[in-house]
């Protein structure tokens, strides 16, 4: 099984960039199975319900999230509406919202998928790591195929939770930090493994954000407001092969692809 997963989708270049590049993509490498991060895909902050059904009809499957799921406050009216839209598993129960999902495959075979939260330098959430023990332990009754999402600002946490998690799921995939990362590789017990599988949207930017604004944010500490960047538009991610019978990962490739004009 081939599995794309996207890294976090940065505002209305990063959505253009999933509508011209993945049809092309999904045909060249065989992908049967698309997930991708869409915590930024609403100018850079949270995501609308009109932004998910976009996604969706744009050929992704399953989307994640993380800390800025909640940026937009309409989420709490609708993420329940949709089985694929992911927040972190390890928020407060009672939280809106769930954190892993299990679907069928074009195939036909069925794939877990689990979205967690990092704590340094974050909120102080429910343990990632004794969160993906228990949701892990629920999502194999139905599958050995899982992908974790770990959305976590520092790359000790993610590499952590990647020893951890070797041989108990599929692939642990960082995102959050929008700097796709060389270490791309599967460890001892067949789990692939990145620090973090990049950004969709403008590299003319500061992690997809124009670079004046940051720039004036950095130099006079001011709270200006961000706006999201235009040009130099890529999509990166990663493609994840998989063995169908025992779940562990065959390889995992970094993608990154600029999306011409």
């Amino acid at each position: 099984m081939k599995i794309l997963f996207i890294g976090d989708i940065v505002g209305n270049p990063g959505r253009k960039a999933v509508k011209a590049l993945l049809p092309g993509i999904v045909g060249q490498y065989g992908v049967d199975i698309v997930i991708a991060n869409c915590e930024n895909a609403a100018g850079g902050f949270g995501v609308t319900r009109k932004i998910v059904d976009e996604l969706y009809h744009n050929e992704i499957d399953i989307l994640t999230s993380g800390n800025h799921i909640w940026d937009k406050k309409e989420i709490s009216d609708f993420i329940d509406d949709y089985e694929t839209l992911l927040r972190p598993a390890n928020y407060p129960e009672g939280t809106v919202g769930k954190g892993s999902t299990i679907i069928n495959t074009r195939l036909g075979i069925s794939l877990g998928v689990l979205n967690l939260e990092g704590r340094i330098f974050m909120k102080p959430l429910d343990c990632p790591f004794r969160i993906a023990e228990r949701e892990i332990k629920e999502l194999k009754h139905k599958t050995d195929i899982i992908i974790v999402d770990m959305h976590a600002e520092a790359t000790s946490e993610k590499e952590a939770l990647g020893w951890f998690l070797d041989g108990k799921v599929s692939a642990v995939l960082g995102t959050h930090t929008h700097v796709q990362t060389a270490d791309e590789r599967v460890l001892p017990l067949g789990t692939a493994y990145i620090t973090d599988a990049g950004m969709t949207g403008s590299f003319d930017s500061v992690l997809g954000m124009r670079k004046e604004v940051a720039l004036e944010r950095f130099l006079t500490l001011l709270p200006n407001r961000f706006d999201v960047a235009k040009g130099d538009v890529r999509l990166q991610g990663v493609l994840i092969d998989i063995d169908d019978r025992t779940g562990k990962a065959l390889s995992i490739e970094r993608l990154s692809i600029a999306m011409e004009g």
